[in-house]
């Protein structure tokens, strides 16, 4: 049996000339995506600024976007499986770029959150069907390692170039110019997608249940919303009850695909341990990760005067570790174990958060750079494994519900961080104590603050600007704290989960 399936999955590959060229298609779609993601929180003071916000309304900004894509992304990759994931993956760059249009020009909070939502339904169908045109461009496990740590390479390089190109662009232009940055990257994916990349589905999909498709939004983003008021607000009726209307919607979409004949999710792929240690994995380092990733921004240019430009250059140090290590990751877990390639990177991801405990508003930069480029290294070797663990789990039928499950877990993570550490950050913030006839809209937010101090006398502003410093620099240490624990803990998790699980070789 080897000796003729050997051959015909190399003749497979080398009947694919272009799937490299195809690869930088693939990977023009990610980096959409993780400029997007960075270019937002370098923007928030300026968008904060100008449309005055709530702190509330800050987050919301910050995380609808990943609570609606992760409310879509499984009905997304099994839609993609269904109709084509060229197709699904096409129409969503082009709806992604036209609908960053609407987020440049928003001119109110509410019409921000609406646009930021938008996008996160085109943005669902983005990611699923990159990393499942990957996992059928490549049948060589080794060379699909390497497409996979380019992509995982590509969307921490989108960090770096977000906030660099982001950057440049504040400090020239208005802050609805770091949404058309979209624009051009999505005209080259489509225009050259069409010739390159291959189509690709399921040949006996099944009818896409949009019964499914309701029960698993509803559960996705009731449960995330209620956990997120809950942090902010603490527990209320209205927090409790959109809880469990999300939990029961969680809870029927479960029974449902358990039995349906061609279930949206096969739910039978979480009976694979290294498939779901994958997945935890995944979900809880995105959340440990995220308060820092979005407030980052906010302490370089608030906290230590940089200038957006400025801002972006001192991120550059977490994506460079994340690119070098993603495309080492698949040869090192291969060497030495999965277990120990994903634990080791998470534990240094978690040490380097406890770290950042110890910021303070003048801290010099190469402590943080230091931490930043261990966060980025991490990170890398992480996520890039377990995306390969997760890929080649499944058949190749299957690749995008899987490919939607992997990412899934990556959004919801992030709102959840979002929700969870977020929240510490503003709580701790709105209750600094600021001097007499400090505005009350200096608690919503350390921007708005900011903005407050401008017209106040000098002695008054410089007092105001240090307590509100203080409070979210504080704020700040809680938050990296709590991720640190939590990353610690998913290191020693995924130990245990990931025991005996290898990376495919070739042949």
């Amino acid at each position: 049996m080897t000796s003729t399936v050997r051959p015909a999955s190399v003749t497979e590959a080398e009947k694919r000339p272009g799937r490299w060229l195809a690869l930088c298609v693939l990977v023009l779609a990610v980096l959409l995506v993780a400029v997007d993601a960075t270019v937002l929180g370098l923007a928030t003071p300026y968008i904060s600024e100008d449309l005055h916000p709530s702190g509330t309304q800050l987050l919301w900004i910050g995380d609808v976007y990943s609570f609606v894509i992760a409310g879509l992304l499984v009905s997304m990759g099994s839609l993609g499986d269904r109709i084509g994931r060229k197709r699904i993956l096409l129409c969503g760059a082009t709806a992604f770029g036209a609908i960053s249009v609407l987020n440049a020009y928003a001119t109110t909070p509410e019409l921000m959150i609406l646009a930021r939502a938008l996008l996160g339904v085109a943005g669902a169908t983005l990611m699923p069907a990159t990393l499942a045109l990957i996992r059928n461009l490549f049948h060589d496990p080794r060379e699909r390692s390497l497409a996979v740590g380019i992509w995982g390479a590509t969307a921490s390089a989108g960090t770096a170039v977000g906030p660099i190109v982001g950057g440049f662009l504040l400090e020239h232009f208005w802050w609805g110019s770091v949404f058309l940055i979209n624009l051009p990257v999505m005209a080259v994916l489509v225009l050259v997608g069409i010739r390159t990349l291959p189509e690709s589905r399921n040949p006996n999909p099944g009818p896409w249940d949009l019964a499914s498709v309701l029960l698993s939004l509803l559960g996705m983003i009731g449960l995330v919303y209620a956990v997120k008021e809950a942090a902010t607000h603490g527990f209320s009726w209205p927090t409790l009850g959109a809880g469990l209307l999300g939990a029961g919607a969680l809870y029927g979409f479960v029974r449902r695909q358990l039995t349906m004949p061609a279930p949206l999710l096969d739910m039978r792929l979480f009976r694979h341990r290294g498939f779901s240690g994958a997945v935890l994995a995944d979900l809880l380092t995105v959340l440990g990760m995220s308060g820092l990733v979005f407030f980052l921004s906010q302490y370089l240019q608030l906290v230590q005067g940089r200038h957006p430009f400025e801002a972006g250059l001192a991120e550059l140090p977490a994506a460079v570790g994340a690119v070098v290590a993603g495309l080492v990751a698949g040869s090192a877990a291969r060497r030495f174990s999965v277990r120990s390639v994903v634990s080791a990177g998470l534990a240094a991801v978690g040490l380097s958060l406890a770290a950042l405990t110890c910021l303070g508003q003048g801290t010099g930069y190469p402590v943080l750079g230091a931490a930043l480029l261990v966060v980025g290294v991490g990170a890398g070797l992480s996520f890039t494994v377990t995306a390969d663990v997760i890929l080649s789990s499944v058949p190749k039928d299957q690749a995008g519900a899987a490919s939607a499950v992997s990412e899934t877990a990556y959004e919801l993570g992030a709102a959840l961080g979002i929700a969870l550490l977020g929240s510490i950050v503003t709580a701790v913030y709105s209750g600094f104590r600021g001097p007499a006839g400090t505005p009350p809209g200096a608690h919503d937010s350390l921007g708005a603050a900011v903005e407050a101090s401008a017209g106040l006398p000098p002695r008054t502003a410089e007092s105001l600007l240090d307590a509100a410093r203080d409070a979210f620099v504080h704020g700040l240490h809680l938050a990296s704290g709590a991720g640190a624990a939590v990353l610690l803990g998913t290191a020693v998790a995924a130990w245990f989960l990931l025991r005996g699980q290898r990376l495919e070789n070739a042949g």
